[in-house]
């Protein structure tokens, strides 16, 4: 019973530590290209009638499962500042008149005098700088109605212990693919760039999940 609890804790461990992240970008990551109809020349020539490409033939991606370069060059930086001063004060006097003939005359002559003061000031700040750069080869998964293409790619990197993992996907326009084939991500439309990684680096940077229970159920 005891080996066969160690055998499952480390069948756990080795998945917890293989496992791929998630990611949100456009599924799937790759596409085979269809079938061309053309018929094969039955000549015996080195032309092949099905299988090639013009020689003067632009080399810009346009079928699916043609690839493409994008040059990852993101750079974003946001900041925020705000200030919140308030205040109120509130002063009351009163005061109890000498009158004759009413009871109560050991109170006759008593002034009363009240004070509030409310102060609220508040300030926050929040600066946010991220720079992303890259380059990443995608395929097309799917050509939409009116030209554009849907791209989607995946680069692993695997270095020691653990592996990196770049992924994008988004709408490319066919216009601004340049000669070499190469577009930048600013000109990619609904773009998906993620950097993830996994391994011992990665699980070492988690909160373990006990301790999260306890964070979120302790009161202090």
């Amino acid at each position: 019973m005891k080996n066969a609890l160690l055998f499952v804790l480390a069948c756990l461990t080795v998945t917890a530590c293989t496992s791929v992240p998630p990611t949100n970008v456009h599924q799937p990551m790759t596409a085979r290209p269809a079938p061309r109809t053309e018929a094969l020349a039955a000549s015996g020539s080195i032309y092949q009638a099905g299988a090639s490409r013009t020689l003067f033939e632009d080399r810009r991606a346009r079928y699916v499962g043609d690839t493409m370069h994008i040059a990852i060059a993101e750079t974003t930086s946001a900041s925020t500042k705000s200030n919140t001063n308030a205040s109120r004060a509130t002063s009351v006097n009163a005061s109890v008149p000498i009158i004759s003939g009413l009871p109560g005359k050991s109170f006759q002559g008593i002034s009363l005098s009240a004070t509030d003061t409310n102060t609220l000031a508040g300030k926050g700040d929040a600066a946010a700088n991220n720079v992303f750069t890259g380059t990443i080869t995608v395929t097309v998964i799917e050509v939409l109605p009116n030209g554009n293409l849907l791209v989607s790619g995946e680069k692993q990197v695997s270095i020691g212990a653990g592996t990196e993992y770049i992924r994008l996907s988004g709408i490319v326009n066919p216009y601004f693919i340049n000669a070499a084939n190469t577009i930048s991500s600013g000109n990619v439309a609904d773009a998906r760039i993620e950097y993830r990684e996994s391994g011992v680096i990665s699980e070492a940077q988690v909160m373990g999940w006990l301790a999260r229970f306890f964070l979120s159920v302790l009161p202090f």
